[in-house]
């Protein structure tokens, strides 16, 4: 299998001074973007990468001392604190701002009042939400009335979900169905955050300690006990073994809008090991861009009648990727470079290649030909 590598040359000062100012120019004077959960880990990365990209972020979620400290720790930013159970303070969150980004989990709890914050507001969504039963329900409950409103609304804009559903998006081309889908994650370690240990539990309660696939066109709850299996991953990896059916938001995100019936997802033994233990830390910052030394690969194969294509994407830190991920979708949709509206996953609302590319350096993507 060949392969033919997205080459983008990163951007210099000047080169992001000018995308900055185009920015400015799209969105005028009114460039404020609500991030709800700015204290969290996620959220702390992707308030960086919105100042870095020329946005003025607005502190939002539910402890106010904190919202504070972070505040001044960055220069002052506009604190608005908001909580899920009262809808007129997200409202005032809201007021005036031109996007909110919801990085609060476990988004079983806050998705759907947020969304439903910003649809009054008529502002786009976005989440970078991994808990599968919440964005199965983002669809559900909220995609009538988004499209309705004619407002973007895009679930899982994240490491899960949303990257893995824009290289199978990507890597089909012109297909316009498949038979399977397979992503699989090689991780060299798995440190969680408080948050998604939370989100986690709040999973499995939601599904009453089973686990789920995506087959024949439907997810299926089950209590088979995993397997594992080895993978072949592009360098660095190699070889690995991964624990077959280790299932991810993909499973939403990508029959969303592809007709591939059967979506399947791994995870490396070892990242499975560290999420399982009680004992493993939260994340610790070995750079000044505060990631940790985590690396990924993320392989995707997607096969047809017997043909088989293949993506791969690699990168430093799970967390920190998902800022560029989220903060480039609100920069595409507030520039009207999008293809729907409503409810949908990253793959049907941008140009999954073009996406990709801009990822770069935070990313290196390789599609096969």
């Amino acid at each position: 299998m060949s392969f033919r590598t997205i080459t983008v040359r990163s951007a210099g000062p000047r080169e992001l001074t000018l995308q900055n100012n185009e920015i400015r120019g799209i969105m005028g004077t009114a460039d404020a973007v609500v991030v709800y959960g700015a204290t969290g880990h996620t959220g702390r990365f992707i308030v960086a990468e919105l100042l870095e990209r020329g946005f003025t972020p607005i502190l939002s979620g539910r402890d106010a001392a904190q919202l504070e400290v972070l505040a001044k720790e960055l220069g002052e930013l506009a604190v608005r604190p908001a909580t899920v159970d009262d809808p007129a303070s997200l409202d005032r969150a809201l007021a005036g701002a031109v996007a909110v980004i919801n990085c609060a989990g476990p988004f079983a709890l806050t998705a759907g009042p947020v969304v439903e914050a910003a649809l009054r507001a008529g502002i786009p969504y976005v989440d970078v939400a991994a808990e599968i039963e919440a964005n199965l329900a983002m669809f559900a409950d909220h995609a009538e009335a988004a499209r309705k409103a004619g407002i973007p609304v895009l679930p899982a804009m994240a490491f899960y979900g949303g990257l893995g559903d824009l290289l199978v998006t990507a890597t089909m081309g012109e297909w316009t169905a498949a038979d399977v889908a397979h992503v699989a994650y090689g991780l060299s370690s798995w440190h969680p955050t408080p948050g998604t240990r939370t989100a986690g539990q709040v999973s499995h309660q939601r599904r009453a300690g089973r686990r789920v696939r995506f087959k024949d066109g439907a997810l299926q709850y089950h209590d088979d006990k995993p397997k594992e299996q080895d993978w072949d991953f592009p360098e660095p990896l190699g070889r690995r073994a991964v624990i077959a059916e280790f299932t991810m938001a993909d499973v939403v995100t990508v029959p969303s809008h592809l007709a591939v019936p059967e979506v399947r997802t791994y995870m490396a033994v070892e990242a499975a090991r560290d999420l399982a233990s009680e004992d493993t830390p939260a994340p610790e910052a070995v750079d000044a861009l505060g990631r940790s030394d985590q690396t990924f690969v993320v392989d995707v194969i997607v096969s047809a009648g017997g043909v088989e294509r293949r993506a791969t994407a690699r990168g430093q830190d799970i967390y920190a990727v998902t800022a560029p991920l989220a903060v480039e979708a609100v920069r595409r949709i507030l520039a009207g470079q999008t293809r729907t509206t409503g409810v949908a996953s990253a793959g049907a609302i941008f140009d999954a290649p073009d996406f990709l590319r801009s990822l770069t350096p935070h990313l290196s993507v390789d599609l096969s030909d």
